[in-house]
Order: structure tokens, then C-alpha cells, then sequence
């Protein structure tokens, strides 16, 4: 991994009705991608993360900031500016039903980008179909069927080869298993990463699933109310997690062994989720957090690695040499199976 494909600096997203105050959607959020990299946004659901990628493909104008897609700042360009620039990011949605169109056929689904773009004849427009569907492992036969004929793991193989065909520099995946049974997702995550050593893209897989990012993503950010609050490695992040929310995050996955899981508590969070549109001074998560203390109440922390070999950390409660909090001695932590302690014992 070189130079940065993408390189994000203090965007910020806000979303304004008439009469009503705004929310703030994203807040000041930056980091790059490598090329060949694959970065993991993860959070609850509402934290920001698609908003953070819908700004990035320019499905939404940021209200301020920068994105340098390949050293061009693409972030408030007209959408005659964006064309020349559009085949270097294609996107996966969530969900693949709809996002393709159900009156066109796989076919012609694949190649429409293409067309557009100008990069396929009309004439090689069905072989070069064809082509798209054995790339994501699909029956080249398929290209006549329509969306509906499909199943939804197809549907999603489908979205990914449109998403690739015009050879972007940056994939954005956007809860891309999401909708998909668990056997599945395996199948989507591992074609993602096959895609990627085939043809060097960078990618920003945005998830709630911090486990599959931490096994397709060299990278993860952790992502809480529109603002980045822990970003390093995916083996650090899962495996020594810093942040009292990333903590919590990993809690709340389920673990193979049952002893395991029976045995280990998990931190559930309690107090109140903060407005989006009336964010608390401070630190964001300092409402739930059952650690906070004064300072978080009135100072709000910096992304920051307390050590270069550390993931950067937004948080008071990490000390110089880069130790987080150990947020399941608080009295917030409950056991795996929902029982309380006083029942435990």
C-alpha cells in the first residue's frame, strides 16, 4: 500500500428543515485510504456511517470539508464537474433488491455504467456481461434473467460486478451483507477480497458487523454520533479495544464457544442517547458511559494515539501509554445470558 486513493479532512455533514434545528449527521470526521487498503467504518446503526460514504460517492453534498479523490477535491463540484471523476467509485448498496433495476435485465444492469461512461460498443455489450458474472462466480446464462428471478446473494453478486465493472480506484460497501443469511456473508466478504487482490482497489466497507470487518478490513474505524472515536489496525481494535464504546461493540458479539459466551459479561449501556441536532458539550458518549468523569462532561477529546503502534483514541480515560478503561469491572456490565449479578451469585 502506497499513496492515498482518498484522503477525507474535517467533513461535516448537516441536515436542515425549515423551523427545526439541524442534525448533525457527521461532525469533523477524517482519515484516508491506501491504495489497495480496505477501511472499516463500524457503529450502531444512526451513528453516521453511510452518511460518511454516501458524502464521500457524492450522493450527498457535504455542508464543509474536503475529499481528495486521487488528489482532487471533489467535495463541493457541480455533478458536470463530478463526470469525468465518477468511474474511480462505484458503490454496493445494503440492499440489492432495490438498487437494481426490476425492468432491466442482469445484462443490462452490468452494463449501463459502462455504456455511460462510454467504455463498451453496444455490440460487445452482452459478452462483456457475461464476463462481469463469471468475475462474481455467477452462470454467464444469467445475464438475460431480470432481478426478481434471483436470489438475494445473487442479486447482491450482481451489484458487486456493476459496482467494478468500469474498474473504479475506490469501492464504497455500504452494509453490503447485511440483508444476506449468514451463510452467505462469508461468501460476499471473501469475493470482495478476491476482487480487491485482482484488481487493486481500495475499499470502504461500512458495517455494524465489527467481527466481519475485523476479518475483511486492514483498517477500522469506529464511528459515534458522527464522529470517528477509535481508528487503528482491525487486530488491534477488536483484539485491545480502547474506547469504552468500542468495548461495548465487541461485548455485544456473540461468541462460538457457549461456555465462553455463558461465562463472559457483557457491557450494556444504559442513560441517554444523546440528540443529534443538540449534541451534549463534552465528549458524546460521555451520557452513557458509566465511567465518565468531570472531564469528559465539559472537554471533548481529540483523536489521538497515545503510541504510534496504537489505534488513535478519542477518549480522557485512556492513559499516556495508551491503556484503555476496563469498562466491564463498572457496575453497567451485565452477564451474557441477561441475568444479574445478584443472580449470578
Amino acid at each position: 500500500m502506497s499513496s492515498a486513493v482518498v484522503e477525507i479532512e474535517s467533513l461535516t455533514k448537516s441536515f436542515r428543515k425549515p423551523g427545526l434545528h439541524a442534525v448533525h449527521a457527521v461532525r469533523g470526521v477524517s482519515f484516508s485510504i491506501a491504495e489497495g487498503e480496505i477501511l472499516g467504518l463500524v457503529g450502531e446503526s444512526g451513528c453516521g456511517k453511510s452518511t460518511i460514504g454516501r458524502c464521500i460517492a457524492r450522493l450527498l453534498r457535504p455542508t464543509s470539508g474536503s475529499i481528495r479523490l486521487v488528489g482532487v477535491d471533489i467535495a463541493q463540484m457541480s455533478e458536470r464537474e463530478l463526470r469525468p471523476h465518477r468511474p474511480m467509485m462505484n458503490m454496493v448498496f445494503q440492499d440489492p433488491q432495490s438498487s437494481l433495476n426490476p425492468r432491466m435485465t442482469i445484462g443490462a444492469i452490468l452494463v449501463e455504467p459502462m455504456r455511460a461512461q462510454g467504455l463498451v460498443a453496444r455490440r460487445d455489450a452482452t459478452r462483456t456481461a457475461q464476463e462481469l458474472l463469471e468475475l462474481v462466480r455467477m452462470d454467464p446464462r444469467m445475464h438475460a434473467r431480470y432481478p426478481h428471478q434471483l436470489s438475494g446473494g445473487q442479486r447482491q453478486r450482481v451489484a458487486l460486478a456493476r459496482a467494478i465493472s468500469a474498474r473504479p480506484r475506490l469501492l464504497i460497501a455500504d452494509e453490503p451483507t447485511s440483508a444476506l443469511d449468514v451463510s452467505v456473508r462469508g461468501t460476499i466478504g471473501n469475493l470482495i477480497l478476491d476482487l480487491r487482490d485482482q484488481y487493486s482497489f481500495s475499499a470502504l466497507f461500512i458495517s455494524h458487523d465489527i467481527e466481519l470487518a475485523a476479518v475483511l478490513c486492514n483498517r477500522i474505524a469506529v464511528v459515534y454520533m458522527g464522529r470517528i472515536v477509535e481508528v487503528g489496525s482491525a487486530r488491534e481494535v477488536v483484539d485491545n479495544p480502547r474506547h469504552p464504546y468500542t468495548q461495548a461493540l465487541l461485548s455485544a458479539v456473540p461468541l462460538i464457544d457457549p461456555a465462553k459466551q455463558r461465562a463472559r459479561r457483557r457491557i450494556v449501556l444504559s442513560g441517554v442517547l444523546p440528540n443529534p441536532s443538540r449534541p451534549p458539550p463534552g465528549c458524546a458518549f460521555h451520557t452513557r458511559c458509566p465511567i465518565a468523569k468531570d472531564v469528559c462532561r465539559t472537554t471533548d477529546p481529540s483523536l489521538s494515539a497515545r503510541q504510534a503502534s496504537v489505534p488513535a483514541v478519542a477518549c480522557h480515560l485512556v492513559d499516556d501509554d495508551g491503556n484503555p478503561p476496563d469498562l466491564r469491572r463498572s457496575q453497567q456490565a451485565a452477564p451474557a445470558d441477561g441475568s444479574s449479578f445478584e443472580q449470578q451469585r
